[in-house]
């Protein structure tokens, strides 16, 4: 089964789904949703109420849900109760709520949007950009951030191919990759940068992460050229796509004479865009002054 993890916001509020490609169909947390339309500070227990007194009604259609493994706040994989978007309008319906009719229309916006980049691959870029900028990313981060998802796509359909499709092993073949081109794996990477729950490409200075996608893509095309059969072999290749990214790091180190992995992290980033920015706007700020002093 092909899924992919995704988190949505509604109204600042996050909504764990996942596309399974092979139903075509979006599957969301129905504890994120009974979070969202209760306000309930122990969705686990309305959920569990809720559950019961719908199979003692017979409504068997929202009960019989089904299960896929989502990232909880401790970063772990949890199997989780999820519903399509049928089975969450019919627990919409199931709740008194305030949220009751803004969710049903976020909800048909996110089927809707998933149509559109279907036809319009583009389009999901588009509101990736968006949504990048919307939190303070540069511009010029943002495209290379966005060409790392490219490549990243890429090499995850090689591994499909090779047979690989469970999330623990796209883990370990990425820690191989991250381990070889950076020296570190990805929990001492996180740990370097002080991440926890944080997604670690978006925490990457720009040298990071064309090392990160030189890794990546190397990777993909030994595997193309080596056409692994088993997951062993797929993870042999990973070491040897993220080596030759790792030694391209150490010739750049080497000239730099200083490390590009780094503790900087997205909120080092902001601070330095920040100071520039304002540098930029005081130095401007003199010179308009001094140009109306020259004109007085």
């Amino acid at each position: 089964m092909n899924e992919k993890h995704s988190i949505k916001i509604f109204e600042n509020k996050k909504v764990r789904v996942q596309w399974v490609e092979e139903y075509q169909k979006w599957y969301f947390s129905i504890i994120d949703v009974i979070a969202i339309l209760t306000d309930s500070t122990n969705a686990n227990n309305y959920w569990k109420v809720l559950k019961f007194r719908l199979k003692e009604e017979g409504n068997e259609s929202v009960t019989n849900c089904n299960q896929l493994k989502m990232q909880s706040s401790d970063g772990k994989f949890y199997l989780t109760d999820v519903g399509d978007t049928e089975q969450i309008l019919r627990l919409v319906q199931s709740i008194p709520s305030k949220n009751a009719e803004p969710f049903k229309v976020w909800l048909a916006k996110v089927g809707y949007e998933r149509i559109e980049e279907t036809q319009d691959p583009e389009l999901a870029f588009d509101r990736a950009m968006k949504t990048y900028l919307q939190k303070g990313y540069s511009k010029e981060w943002v495209n290379q951030r966005l060409k790392t998802i490219e490549v990243r796509k890429e090499l995850t359909d090689e591994w499909n191919k090779a047979g690989i499709d469970k999330e623990s092993d796209f883990a370990i073949l990425t820690n191989e990759i991250t381990k070889a081109w950076s020296g570190k794996t990805v929990s001492e990477y996180k740990q370097l940068k002080n991440l926890k729950k944080e997604n670690l490409r978006d925490n990457m200075t720009n040298m990071e992460l064309v090392l990160n996608m030189l890794a990546e893509a190397t990777t993909t095309e030994l595997s193309k050229k080596g056409n692994p059969k088993t997951f062993n072999e797929s993870k042999h290749v990973a070491v040897k796509g993220g080596t030759v990214a790792g030694n391209t790091r150490k010739d750049i180190e080497k000239q730099l004479g200083e490390s590009i992995v780094t503790k900087k992290n997205v909120r080092d980033n902001f601070l330095e865009l920040s100071k520039k920015e304002n540098v930029e706007a005081e130095d401007k700020r003199m010179k308009r002054e001094k140009k109306i002093s020259w004109m007085k």
